[in-house]
């Protein structure tokens, strides 16, 4: 499944690149306004912290929202006290586009992540001409010389990459590369199957210096109390979000209705 979502989303890119070159995206993204400080918003602190997801489907769960308006939810994401806003842009399965991006970082002044199977240097390009301010490398998706090329051409444009993780060895080699913020997903993105205890038996291989983010299988506080009591600084959560009050849920995220 993982690398049939990274090639449909090479091959759209591709796409898009016949329509608008490498070089005019790159003018684009040398040209955009900088990033915002992902490391600053996502920094380990007394509470934890939330990344807030705009998503409308996925192949394991299907249709979970329509979310015409990216923007307002977005904003109620912010009003909700979430640390940073991913955007699905995988518009295949996930329903996503980078217009939804662009929306959204027009409407909030947290930091936006581009959440795609990024593979090559032009989707980075694409992400930050969008005005995003962190790109999702899956560490599973790609070899480790383009991982590390990526990695560092992320960090040339000024902005964050999340290294997901799925297993030590991938830590391994998010560490080789000196990932800053490194994810450990709970869902296998080969099988779709789901482990909500992983991030407690790996988050002791990542450095205590990097940002520790648990994604996936959260549904209720006390789903991210589970992930914070594990060590994690932040928690990634999607469909949580887009199926109920996502200002009520994210507070109760928080810890804020305890």
């Amino acid at each position: 499944m993982l690398a049939e979502l990274t090639a449909g989303a090479v091959e759209d890119a591709q796409t898009r690149e016949r329509a608008r070159s490498f070089d005019v995206v790159q003018t684009e993204a040398l040209a955009s306004l900088p990033a915002r400080d992902a490391l600053r918003a996502l920094a380990p602190a007394d509470q934890v912290k939330i990344i807030a997801e705009i998503k409308r489907a996925s192949p394991s769960r299907g249709d979970l929202a329509s979310i015409t308006d990216p923007a307002l939810q977005a904003r109620r994401y912010e009003q909700g006290g979430a640390s940073a806003i991913s955007v699905l842009t995988e518009g295949r399965k996930f329903k996503g586009s980078l217009s939804d991006l662009e929306a959204v970082k027009a409407a909030v002044s947290l930091p936006v992540l581009r959440k795609d199977f990024i593979a090559t240097r032009y989707q980075v390009l694409e992400a930050r001409a969008a005005g995003a301010d962190l790109v999702l490398l899956i560490v599973a998706a790609l070899e480790q010389p383009v991982l590390a090329d990526l990695h560092e051409f992320v960090r040339e444009l000024g902005m964050t990459a999340l290294v997901e993780t799925h297993s030590a060895e991938e830590i391994s080699r998010a560490i080789d590369i000196d990932a800053q913020v490194i994810g450990v997903n709970a869902r296998n993105l080969s099988t779709f199957e789901l482990d909500r205890d992983l991030f407690g038996r790996l988050v002791e291989k990542i450095p205590t210096d990097v940002v520790k983010i648990a994604e996936s299988a959260v549904m209720t506080p006390s789903d991210v109390s589970h992930y914070r009591s594990a060590g994690a600084d932040v928690v990634l959560v999607g469909e949580a979000l887009v199926t109920g009050d996502p200002v009520a849920t994210l507070r109760a995220f928080r810890g804020e209705n305890a």
